[in-house]
């Protein structure tokens, strides 16, 4: 299959709560993230066989990406973005990965600040 044709699963508005950022109040409590993540893979196999085992266990995929992030220290939103990316590229079905972070209220005046990253295999 084409990269430019590959089908895609979403897991929207994961949130979290861990410690990021680079103030000193930022690095003693843990603060909201929330988290979007894209991935890209055949999924004609399941769509053809409905089972399981022929797709991508994303209940699995949120399950590392939550354990991580909770427990993660990092000062910048790109880094942990980044470990995310890499759980789920671990996936051998993943072909590219898409990943936001968004940190609520992390600018005055603003919803949140946020980066989105792209990794392949």
């Amino acid at each position: 299959m084409n990269d430019q044709h590959l089908d895609r699963i979403f897991i929207r508005d994961l949130s979290c709560r861990c410690i990021v950022g680079i103030n000193p109040d930022e690095r003693t409590k843990k603060q909201e993230v929330i988290i979007n993540i894209v991935m890209y893979a055949d999924l004609r196999p399941a769509c053809a066989s409905d089972d399981i085992a022929d797709t991508i266990d994303y209940k699995k995929i949120k399950r590392a990406v939550l354990d991580m992030a909770e427990q993660s220290s990092y000062s910048l939103i790109e880094r942990l973005a980044e470990h995310i990316a890499a759980i789920c590229l671990e996936e051998t079905a993943v072909r590219r990965v898409l990943v936001s972070v968004d940190k609520p209220g992390a600018l005055r005046f603003t919803r949140s600040v946020a980066v989105e990253i792209v990794r392949e295999r």
